[in-house]
């Protein structure tokens, strides 16, 4: 892309595209026109966040309730991961982080003292519970305490949603027909619509998902990981929330013989879907095995191949691919909006710089790599119960086998992970602690000898970690319950 971008054209609706809108029209440097179809329909997708998409709509002035009556979104503290280290053991991963009110080192005591680490944080207790994140106090809402939590909603109300928040910005209901470019260095200069019309721009930026409509055609190279994560297959179904059902306010992550099953919940309906390797099952054995796990039938709404990995260069001459266009991964730890948001954080920031694409490229490659190698150590399992397992166990990769090498005699620090530009949220020690912990890869000796030589440490430590979890529970006890609780922001937000 030569000179600066005055006029971005995003192709593609959806939760990537009106994202990429709301953060880019917000510049008054800039006009933002979207193309999308509405000949071409929505399927709404349960779909989990992190609490990165709270900050968002807080940095864009956004209305959470909103925002949550409108969408039928419910609340998410965190991942509750069942029969992944052995069946019939669990553990949640909350996504709050204690060291922001108490400091490091409660992780540590907990280990040396064979608690689990999400014992005292505040999100696992509001996971246990169901509650919401806030209590009425004197007659007014007041939040639980100071963390950021996510979400779950369907993906199509959240998108359409997005949109009506988009002001400022161009619409245009069309279909790309083809690309117009230069015959010199290639960059797009207008997008042809099957309408006739010609759509001229500055900076394109493709949200058409696994189309790529705009960067196929730009000769981006596809990097796999399917040498990397072992399943390549997913079964998408829906189960009914039933009446009076209290809400889960946490993601399950439920390990099966062949992969993993996920259960996302709106107020509405589960969406929820078996993730597997067809190396170890066929989609009759994939679906009969999840029926006996759930005990009901399921109705298959589609069995998708899974292509995981990203492209080598998301930014190539003046298209920049967003979203899945970009890159896709099983959903084990929420990481495509997340991703995107911090990816739009990144391209706005870089929209000026004479090396902007490069270091875009850098830092987008270098995420997705990291969200692979973080949701590949989850499989790091003591289970040998199907040949899944089995084979999963013989063929943990070098970066994941470095990593447990690094983290075999010590907990992780902030110190193990490169900072990410701009500081951005990223996959860091407060989110591999919990999983460490949960799949039984912590040190128990370790961190007791590590606090051996510091006796006023390890007690101020102790009381620390008995004041907050009595806390949190107290805390916990006078918030509302999770499901009515949305149930009164429908009734007070119209639609």
């Amino acid at each position: 892309m030569t000179g600066p971008a005055r006029h971005i054209v995003i192709v593609g609706g959806g939760t990537a595209g009106w994202l990429a809108a709301l953060i880019l029209a917000r510049r008054d440097d800039l006009r933002v026109t979207v193309v999308e179809s509405s000949r071409i329909p929505t399927i709404g997708v349960g779909e989990g966040t992190t609490a990165v998409f709270r900050q968002m709509l807080q940095h864009l002035g956004l209305d959470e309730r909103a925002f949550l009556a409108a969408t039928g979104a419910t609340i998410k503290y965190g991942i509750r991961h069942r029969d992944w280290r052995r069946v019939g053991h669990s553990y949640d991963g909350p996504i709050d982080d204690t060291a922001q009110v108490a400091g490091p080192g409660l992780d540590l005591y907990a280990v040396a003292s064979g608690r689990p680490v999400a014992e005292v944080h505040l999100f696992g207790t509001l996971m246990d519970r169901r509650r919401a994140p806030v209590a009425e106090v004197g007659g007014r809402e007041v939040p639980a305490g100071p963390f950021h939590w996510a979400y779950h909603f369907d993906q199509a109300r959240a998108g359409a949603w997005l949109k009506r928040q988009a002001t400022g910005v161009t619409v245009v209901d069309d279909v790309v027909a083809g690309l117009e470019r230069d015959g010199e260095g290639g960059d797009i200069t207008a997008l042809r619509l099957e309408s006739g019309a010609r759509l001229e721009g500055d900076l394109f930026i493709d949200c058409t998902g696994f189309r790529r409509a705009l960067i196929g055609p730009m000769g981006a190279e596809w990097v796999s990981y399917g040498d990397v994560l072992p399943v390549n297959r997913a079964m998408p179904f829906w189960i009914d929330l039933q009446e009076g059902e209290e809400i889960d306010p946490f993601t399950l992550a439920h390990a099966q013989g062949a992969g993993w099953m996920w259960k996302i919940p709106t107020t509405e309906r589960y969406g929820c879907g078996y993730v597997y390797s067809d190396a170890h099952t066929t989609p009759d054995a994939a679906q009969a095995e999840i029926e006996a796990a759930l005990g009901r039938a399921i109705e298959p709404r589609n069995d998708i191949r899974i292509d995981a990995g990203r492209l080598r260069e998301a930014w190539i001459g003046n298209c920049v691919a967003i979203g899945l266009a970009s890159s896709f991964l099983e959903p084990l730890e929420a990481t495509s909006i997340h991703g995107t948001i911090v990816q739009l954080m990144w391209l706005d920031s870089l929209l000026a710089a004479p090396d902007g694409a490069a270091r875009y490229n850098a830092a987008v490659a270098r995420q997705v790599d990291d969200f692979r190698d973080f949701i590949r150590l989850h499989y790091v399992s003591e289970r040998r119960d199907t040949a899944f397992w089995r084979d999963v166990a013989a063929s943990h990769p070098p970066e994941v086998r470095a990593r447990l090498d690094l983290w075999r005699h010590r907990l992780p620090e902030r110190r193990d992970f490169a900072p990410v530009p701009l500081d951005l949220p990223h996959v860091q020690e407060q989110l591999y602690t919990p999983v460490l912990d949960g799949l039984g890869l912590l040190d128990r000796a370790s961190a007791r000898a590590a606090l051996a030589d510091h006796p006023h440490r390890r007690a101020r430590l102790r009381k620390t970690h008995e004041q907050l979890t009595k806390d949190h529970r107290r805390a916990a006890g006078r918030c509302r319950p999770h499901r009515a609780w949305l149930s009164s922001l429908r009734e007070e937000i119209p639609a």
